[in-house]
């Protein structure tokens, strides 16, 4: 093994789902103990955050036939269904590519999905309906998907390929997603970056073979058909592995790129790893996304919890809003923050141990059990936090994040 092949290796825990919760949760504990700078716990307001959070869902969803938080709810967007325009232009295909077309729009689609600002939006011209931040992200990548944005194959509209996204720049992009100087999106540049850089993995032989398309890992999990589990954890460790090299973050160590990851001094752990926390925000979202394609090409996702709440300011901006966390210095509202921040990385740790603690009462709000929390999320957290900012901040955060478009 060569020097750089074992300094990566030593790093390898920082892929782990076990370690995403173990250093959010020696975090929470610090808090609570009063070691932190930034933030102070009242875990009294879970049980407020939850009644808020049951609220929610049973408006949504007042049978609680409630669908897992994934891309393909924002596609349905103004109780459109987009994904029945899908099918009839997949009509024909077999089930092997219908599930390759699928994955191919949900990979580039959350790509897209960090937060576009409270300025852009996007005009469906098929329905004459404007949407905004990620349902107006998700409604522009469909339609693009559909009309060959990211397809190199003429006649093949619904695919994405390597060779095709190499070539894209921050101008077409601007162009599929209608921004403007007057319809400006947030982090234009790092999401172009992003799917370049995509491309660049995708035409990789060694990780994507000749086809050059996300749409293989569906190949990768399931070859041939014969494995129809597939555990959640396994699905985040591939997309890991096969796309980690995309996440161009500032974070580095000792040499080694370590995507969403970031130091923070109660993060807490052992070896070269020590003091670091990792998210893999979109990594988890993707995985997320990704239930639903692999469940309609006949496969079952096991393990689904195995995934955490994703650190996000919707989840994270719940539990400031409802008190559950409260800022040392209220001042820290009105200001700027980085990504990597100690204080950002502090909020987004508490965002997974906090909704870990918040799922069970839920649960049990709902009278459902047995609820995955990619369902709690979407009844859900998630929703909640959207609602709470848009009634106090007209759907601002709680916290003013300087994002490139690349992690939240």
């Amino acid at each position: 093994m060569t020097q750089s092949a074992a300094r990566t290796a030593g790093f390898a825990p920082l892929r782990s789902l076990a370690t995403v919760r173990a250093r959010s949760h020696n975090i929470a504990l610090a808090v609570a103990e009063g070691r932190s700078r930034h933030f102070t716990l009242h875990r009294e307001r879970l049980d407020a955050a939850a009644a808020r959070t049951e609220s929610v869902t049973r408006a949504r969803y007042p049978g609680l036939r409630i669908p897992y938080h994934s891309r393909w709810r924002h596609f349905a967007a103004g109780g459109i269904d987009r994904k029945a325009a899908l099918d009839r232009a997949l009509q024909g295909a077999s089930a092997a590519e219908a599930a390759r077309a699928h994955i191919d729009l949900t990979v580039v689609s959350v790509l897209l999905d960090a937060g576009a600002g409270a300025r852009w939006r996007y005009v469906e011209a098929e329905t004459g309906q404007s949407f905004a931040r990620s349902e107006g992200l998700a409604v522009a990548t469909l339609r693009a998907f559909l009309d060959g944005a990211f397809s190199a194959r003429r006649g093949e509209p619904c695919r994405v390929d390597g060779e095709a996204l190499v070539t894209l720049d921050a101008e077409r992009v601007a162009r599929l997603l209608q921004a403007a100087p007057d319809n400006a999106i947030v982090g234009l540049e790092g999401r172009t970056t992003l799917l370049q850089r995509l491309g660049q993995v995708l035409l990789d032989r060694e990780r994507f073979g000749y086809a050059g398309r996300p749409g293989l890992l569906y190949d990768l999990l399931t070859p041939e058909g014969t494995h129809t589990e597939i555990p959640a954890g396994d699905l985040v460790t591939t997309l890991l592995e096969r796309l980690g090299p995309i996440w161009l973050t500032r974070s580095v160590h000792d040499g080694v790129p370590l995507g969403d990851t970031w130091p923070h001094p109660l993060a807490g752990g052992s070896g070269p790893t020590a003091g670091w926390v990792p998210f893999h925000k979109l990594t988890q979202w993707l995985a997320y996304s990704l239930f639903e394609p692999f469940e309609w090409a006949g496969a079952t996702i096991t393990q689904p919890d195995a995934l955490t709440a994703l650190p996000e300011y919707r989840n994270g901006g719940l539990l400031i809003d409802t008190g559950v966390i409260e800022l040392r210095d209220a001042a820290a509202a009105t200001k700027s923050w980085q990504v990597g921040s100690e204080l950002v990385v502090e909020w987004r740790a508490l965002t997974i141990a906090l909704i870990d603690e918040l799922a069970p009462r839920v649960r049990a709000r709902l009278g459902v059990p047995d609820l995955p929390l990619a369902c709690v999320l979407e009844g859900g957290t998630w929703m909640a936090g959207r609602d709470l900012a848009e009634a106090l901040r007209g759907g601002a955060p709680p916290l003013m994040i300087d994002s490139d478009g690349t992690v939240f």
